[in-house]
């Protein structure tokens, strides 16, 4: 048989006496509410470790494990050395599980967090010398004692024998990256000391290498261990990271010091590097959210440490789902690919490159809003396009043994999550679509630049309804009285919302809603003013700015986004960091007023008036569920539910969510 165009990603690649089936890894995701009562893995998370294995994963790696929990709240995460014997008994068996996929499974021992702990989680607040906290700066961290950093390197040592008792077959040491403790130490603008841990890069370094020596007297040489590792901070200061292509200031490693790190680290006994860049000050590096505008970010810095000599096998995440751009950075840029997010959304994307089944993978929107933005909330990981991530026992879907007849109407994400579910349990399910094509408002999501895989979603649905029994009808609106006299048991109803206007007044044609922009019905002007700084309205004027135009945002609030409440902060940094660099004004605290001819009136905070000069003035207000249809069946008796948009305006999330967790039981 002819080699497939990924093959290579299928080579073995052998580590030590270690030998990893393929190139491809689990990235390491945080493990938040994935502990049990006595800091084991929960059965929830052993099931989706075997998941992503049973997907053909060579080299599984699990989420932050904790040697001890001197800084933070008992079980909020698992410990492998808080109690051993338990331990090995919740991850014995699931490593069995791994093995039994030919997979391998390492366990990443984190060194804890420093400054970067969240308030809510910590107890002890200290790093390597006295700092404010990375979230609040009232929490003052205060610096470890010389015996309190020997308790904590021989912690993390402890943790990776109880790994090795639990057949892991290695770990990761977490990590000289992100800004967590470890990487405290080795960075000079975290840690003053003068003493025997701080002064130099070399002391810095020290606990990382007594961690790994440690590790290797304990568990011999041949146990695999990893290092987590960012080559480079991009911060130009506490709080303030740097955007890609920004000029600026290195404050924290910078290259020539992260590549010296890394000889010294490969020195010291490391056996693979999985590379990135980025600290907590910079955090969209590590978690970089779809504004980046393109895959595999980090191989330009795994390129750099090949160049430099390093020879130590290097891992590289950072959206590298790609099949074609994973190929081709074996060799220059890495030795392995790691998939953190797209094997949340689809677990089996090994398996489908390797079939050559490359449409069939369903896609990482780089939303965050199933996966770190929930972890930032406190709550299990999970995935925005796929409910069952992080609860595959309990959200698996069974055959129906009452097939009903299934009507859906409306075809937006929601309608189609919902049919596509309805089909796969095996009832009858028709859909309804008022408009002549699929999509909804995805199609709308999907058009700036940096959201493309929003339509790659879109194109992976209408695939999915294409090959399954859904009898789908465009162009069909429906009534209550139609659907009240036809003969389906179960009707969904997803009618999504409309966007909301007001009247400002001013030239016909002057004023116009973000949609009909974002849906190019509407060519706007050099100058635009954008009255909403929501998600939309940000993202809208982003946009626009990248694509010449000059833009104002007006936010009535103190600010724009609402401050990054309710989505995950490293969307928010970015989004508000790149309005600035592409020069988007931003008028907090200011509503809009009226439209003349000139531009937009405004009203600021303190009552004055002032026109923002505009050619065009987009409304991004916001929108209204469209529950109109809904509300007309309430007296059928049919059962009628209400998902998406028309049951409340939300997420891409929220309309996928409501319907897979209605259909998996109908």
């Amino acid at each position: 048989m002819p080699k497939s165009l990924h093959a290579k990603l299928f080579e073995p690649i052998t580590v030590r006496k270690t030998t990893f089936k393929n190139r491809i890894a689990f990235a390491p995701l945080g493990m938040v509410m994935m502990s049990d009562s006595r800091g084991g893995f929960s059965q929830r998370a052993q099931d989706y470790y075997v998941e992503r294995a049973k997907g053909g994963t060579g080299l599984v790696m699990s989420g932050v494990t904790l040697g001890s929990y001197d800084e933070m709240y008992a079980f909020a995460t698992p410990c492998a050395a808080y109690d051993p014997v338990w331990f090995a008994k919740t991850t014995w068996s699931m490593n069995e599980r791994i093995h039994a996929f030919n997979s391998t499974m390492f366990l990443q021992v984190s060194g804890g967090f420093g400054r970067a702990m969240m308030p809510p989680m910590g107890t002890t607040f200290w790093a390597p010398s006295t700092i404010e906290n990375r979230w609040d700066p009232s929490i003052e961290h205060r610096a470890m004692t010389t015996a309190e950093i020997d308790r904590w390197i021989k912690g993390m040592i402890a943790a990776a024998a109880s790994a090795r008792h639990a057949q892991f077959d290695g770990v990761e040491i977490h990590a000289v990256h992100e800004g967590y403790l470890l990487d405290q130490f080795a960075t000079a603008l975290y840690n003053h000391r003068t003493d025997e841990w701080g002064g130099c890069l070399e002391n810095g370094l020290k606990p990382a290498i007594k961690v790994v020596q440690g590790i290797k007297e304990i568990c011999g040489d041949d146990f695999p261990v990893s290092l987590r590792f960012s080559l480079k901070g991009f911060v130009k200061a506490i709080r303030q990271g740097a955007l890609p292509g920004e000029e600026f200031e290195e404050a924290a490693r910078d290259y020539d010091e992260g590549l010296r790190a890394a000889h010294l680290l490969e020195d010291a006994g490391y056996d693979l590097f999985n590379v990135d860049a980025g600290t907590y000050d910079s955090w969209y590096w590590n978690h970089p959210p779809m504004y980046f505008n393109q895959k595999g970010i980090y191989r330009t810095f795994g390129h750099r440490m090949k160049e430099d000599g390093i020879k130590t096998p290097i891992i590289l995440a950072g959206r590298m789902d790609d099949p074609d751009m994973s190929v081709g950075s074996l060799g220059p840029d890495c030795d392995m690919i790691a998939l953190g997010r797209p094997l949340l959304a689809d677990a089996a994307w090994p398996n489908k490159v390797k079939r050559g089944q490359i449409e069939e993978i369903r896609p990482c929107l780089s939303c965050h809003a199933g996966c770190m933005a929930r972890l930032e909330q406190g709550q299990q990981i999970s995935c925005a396009v796929n409910p069952a991530c992080g609860r595959e026992r309990t959200f698996r879907l069974v055959p129906t043994t009452e097939p009903k007849k299934v009507l859906v109407v409306g075809g937006g994400v929601g309608g189609m999550e919902a049919a596509r579910v309805a089909a796969l349990r095996g009832h009858a399910v028709t859909l309804w679509e008022r408009t002549d094509r699929l999509g909804g408002e995805l199609r709308l999501s999907g058009a700036p630049d940096f959201k493309q895989d929003d339509l790659k979603l879109l194109a992976w649905y209408e695939r999915q309804l294409r090959r399954l029994p859904i009898t789908v009808e465009l162009n069909h609106e429906a009534t209550a009285a139609e659907v009240d006299a036809s003969d389906f048991d179960v009707v969904v109803v997803g009618t999504g919302a409309t966007p909301i206007s007001v009247d400002l007044g001013g030239p016909a044609g002057k004023t116009v809603l973000a949609d009909e922009i974002i849906a190019g019905t509407v060519e706007p002007g050099e100058r635009v003013a954008v009255i909403g700084g929501g998600l939309v309205g940000c993202e809208t004027a982003l946009s626009l700015a990248q694509h010449g135009h000059k833009v104002t945002v007006v936010e009535m609030l103190p600010k724009i986004l609402r401050g990054g409440e309710g989505m995950c902060f490293a969307n928010y940094d970015m989004l508000k960091d790149l309005l600035a660099l592409n020069k988007v004004e931003v008028l907090e605290s200011t509503s809009a007023d009226h439209v003349e001819e000139a531009g937009l009136v405004v009203r600021k905070k303190d009552g004055s008036l002032a026109t923002v000069e505009a050619d065009t003035v987009m409304e991004s207000l916001g929108y209204r569920a469209d529950s109109a249809l809904y509300d007309e069946l309430q007296d059928s008796d049919k059962l009628v539910y209400n998902i998406g948009d028309s049951n409340g305006v939300g997420l891409i999330m929220d309309a996928i969510w409501d319907a897979y967790q209605l259909c998996m039981e109908i």
